[in-house]
Parts: C-alpha cells; sequence; structure tokens
C-alpha cells in the first residue's frame, strides 16, 4: 500500500515537473482529450435456448450435503425444468404439506386467469333514507383513513376524506351513518386461524370494507389489526362527517338506496404485486374473493377458495391433494404439495398460459425486494431467484424460479415442516444450491 502510494506521489512530482518545464520554454500545451460520455443499455437479457440443462444425479448430487440438514424437518420438493417441462428432482413432491404464503402463488394464478388486470374495486356511499348514509364495502381493502396529502399504506389509495367530500356536495344532510357488509358471506376468521395474529399485525377479520387493510396505525409496518375493521371504516366517515362516530352501526343486510358517492381501488396488478411482494394475507383473501365472484361463488372462505382450486384444475394444473381454508395460507389446516406449487410456476414460466407469465414478475427477488429483500445477499442465488415465501411456526417453504450457473431456467417448490430453529437458513442454503450448482454431471 505504502509502496503504491510512493509510486503516484513520484509520478505527480515528475509530471508537475515536466509541466513547468514546458511552460518556461514557451510551449503550448494541450488540452487532454475529453472521455468518451458514459453510456447505458439497459435491458433484460433472455437466456440462451441452447443452455445446458442439470442432469437428475447431477441435480441430486450436489442437493445432497443441503438435504442432510436436520433442521429442514419434513421437507418434500420439487425442481423441474422450465423449458423442457422435465421433472429433475422431488422428494415427497406428491406429499401434503403445509404451504403457508406460499398459497399465494396459487391465488395469484387464478386471479390472472379469469381477472382483467385493469379490474378495480368500488366502495359507494348510498342514501336510503333522509339524513341517512350507508358506506357499502366491496371489497376494498386499500381504503384508507389518511388525510389527504400523506401518504397511504397502498399506493393510490381511496380515501375517506374523498368520499365525505362527495357526500357533502351531494347536500344530503347526514344523522346517521352505517356499513353494510354484506357483499362477503360467511365467518369472517378462517378455520385455522390464531385471533392473537390480529394483534400481531398479520390479518384482519375479513370484512368487505376496512382501512388499510385493518391497521390501527395506517403506515406503521409494526400496526396491530383491527378487530372490528367494517365498524371503524364507517366511524371514519362518520368523523369526516361530523356525525357522532359511537352511533355507527353494521348492518345486518344490504343496503338500497340512491348512490351519492363512490371511490374506487388500485388495479388488480397492483394489488396482486403488494400481495406477493410483502405476503399481506388481507389482500390475498378479498383477491381470493374476487376470483369467487367471477366464478358465481359466495365470497366467503370456501367460495374463494373452490374458485381458485377450480381455476387452476381448468387451466390443466393438478391440485391432487389440496385442501384450502383460505387464500392466503395463513392457516394452519391449509394443505398443498410441492407437485402442485411446482407446477403452478412451471405454468407460469412456460408458453402455454401467457395469461400466468406476469406471476414469473410478481415473485420477490432474493436479495432485492419484497419478502426476500434480506435474504440471500451473501449467496450466488441474489438476483437470479426469485420466490413466494411462507413462514408459519414450524414450517419455512419456497415456491419460485431460478437461473442456475449455466444458464439454465428452473422453477422449484420446496416445502418444509416441523422445521428446526434454523429452518429457514437451511431452506435458503438448498435454494441457493440450485444457483451455484451447472449440476451437468
Amino acid at each position: 500500500m505504502l509502496l503504491g502510494l510512493a509510486v503516484v506521489l513520484l509520478v505527480a512530482v515528475v509530471g508537475a515537473a515536466s509541466v513547468l518545464a514546458a511552460r518556461q520554454s514557451g510551449e503550448q500545451i494541450a488540452a487532454p482529450p475529453a472521455p468518451a460520455p458514459a453510456s447505458a443499455q439497459p435491458g433484460v437479457t433472455p437466456v440462451t435456448d441452447s443452455a445446458a440443462k442439470p442432469t437428475p444425479n447431477g441435480l441430486a448430487a450436489a442437493l445432497a450435503p443441503v438435504l442432510a440438514d436436520p433442521n429442514l424437518g419434513l421437507f418434500t420438493g420439487s425442481i423441474t425444468d422450465a423449458m423442457s417441462g422435465e421433472q429433475l428432482w422431488e422428494q415427497g413432491a406428491g406429499i401434503p404439506m403445509q404451504p403457508a404464503s406460499t398459497n399465494k402463488a396459487l391465488t395469484a394464478a387464478a386471479a390472472l386467469l379469469v381477472l382483467d388486470r385493469e379490474d378495480r374495486l368500488t366502495t359507494r356511499v348510498v342514501t336510503p333514507s333522509p339524513g341517512v348514509v350507508v358506506l357499502v364495502g366491496g371489497g376494498d381493502q386499500t381504503l384508507s383513513a389518511v388525510p389527504r396529502g400523506q401518504d397511504t399504506w397502498y399506493r393510490d389509495a381511496a380515501r375517506i376524506v374523498d368520499l365525505a367530500d362527495q357526500v357533502r356536495r351531494s347536500g344530503v344532510t347526514v344523522r346517521t351513518v352505517a356499513v353494510d357488509v354484506s357483499a362477503y358471506r360467511g365467518p369472517s376468521m378462517a378455520v385455522g386461524w390464531d385471533p392473537l395474529d390480529i394483534d400481531g399485525g398479520d390479518i384482519a377479520p375479513i370484512e368487505s370494507v376496512m382501512l388499510d387493510g385493518g391497521r390501527t396505525q395506517p403506515v406503521s409496518v409494526e400496526s396491530r389489526r383491527s378487530a372490528t375493521p367494517a365498524l371503524d371504516a364507517g366511524r371514519s366517515l362518520a368523523t369526516a362527517l361530523r356525525v357522532d362516530p359511537k352511533t355507527v352501526r353494521v348492518l345486518p343486510s344490504a343496503a338500497q338506496g340512491r348512490e351519492i358517492a363512490s371511490v374506487q381501488s388500485p388495479p388488480l396488478m397492483q394489488r396482486l404485486r403488494d400481495m406477493m411482494n410483502f405476503s399481506d394475507n388481507v389482500m390475498a383473501e378479498s383477491i381470493g374473493r374476487e376470483v369467487a365472484a367471477e366464478l358465481g361463488k359466495p365470497q366467503s372462505f370456501d367460495g374463494a377458495a373452490d374458485a381458485v382450486l377450480t381455476t387452476l384444475k381448468k387451466a390443466g394444473i393438478d391440485t391432487t391433494g389440496a385442501r384450502l381454508f383460505d387464500s392466503s395460507g395463513l392457516s394452519v389446516d391449509d394443505r398443498l404439495t410441492a407437485a402442485t406449487l411446482d407446477e403452478v410456476v412451471t405454468a407460469a414460466a412456460g408458453t402455454e398460459h401467457p395469461d400466468l407469465r406476469p406471476l414469473v414478475d410478481l415473485l420477490p427477488i432474493a436479495g432485492g425486494s419484497g419478502t426476500l429483500s434480506y435474504r440471500y445477499h451473501d449467496t450466488e442465488a441474489a438476483g437470479y431467484l426469485r420466490a413466494k415465501t411462507g413462514s408459519l411456526t414450524g414450517t419455512n417453504s419456497l415456491a419460485g424460479i431460478v437461473t442456475d450457473a449455466d444458464g439454465r431456467v428452473l422453477t422449484f417448490a420446496l416445502l418444509s415442516n416441523d422445521a428446526g430453529p434454523t429452518g429457514r437458513t437451511a431452506l435458503d442454503a438448498f435454494a441457493a444450491t440450485l444457483r451455484s450448482c451447472g449440476c451437468r454431471t
């Protein structure tokens, strides 16, 4: 280091002396030529069709050391060559396992298959009688209580203040506010959900209108959720209209009346991105119900789960062994196989279902975005692996896509139940091996 510094100083002294001598002799010193302007050529470079495909034996040999980690617990998986659709490795791929939030990949796939990417949800206000206004939920969980001019949790969310302004402009004198949640059917909490997760911030009772996904602190990452999200939304509208919020009630049936205000949610693709990148459980349940409504099924937990599986079966995806009680994967009673999850990702990476292709872009990037932004930083998989994550007590899961060292694209689904204390690290090590391994022999 010191030698290098000395060399630099010597060059500088010699250079300065040369310039001084030239000036004293009257020579003209030419200015150095300007460097060529820097240019950037951003773009997506496609993988080559001729990249070598891993062999099953090569893949098995490379995975054996990481597979031996006991922290993986009960572990199943499936790895497929995206181009040919050939399964290259599997372990218990047909065994139903607790999927956790990888279930959201199925919800997203079903939504992409049957819904329009620009679909928006409408929240309305109607007046059934003089002095009475009713907030009618349409499934938009992004509606915000945040004042105008401040950031909302969900980008481009509609606001309660927007509805209040429209109500005032309608000329209706408001004395009472009520809430209509009739769009959704059945219980508001799914089988296998823990009510403690409401205070933990993972979920809120699923009602057809709520504010900021049910968060009690609209823009706080650590916010708990509300146990009464629809009532809170009604009270927020009442407060904006200067009506006593304590008088707000949730109606037992659908309200009829003249519409005097309405706002719309962000488009489906934006909501899908929030759901997948941040593993938003409330958003997943709302989108599952949109799929149910499109198929003419009840907007309920059962209706949404049935609609998602029906849609995937129609697309030719094998859902054998699937048992779903929600659309988010939060239920500890949900079961999916690695084969089904891998098949969904393979379909998105292939050519037979172009409507599914956006699913690949919705997957978080290792070391770069969403729930993978803080994982894989010290591995070769950073930037080359994209996957939907899943995490429950003792459960870790991944379903996604990776480009291996030879440039071959692989899809995978990995499910770890009854995992040890470092189960997530063990799962990441397994998935990262798919990037670093050429696995051709």
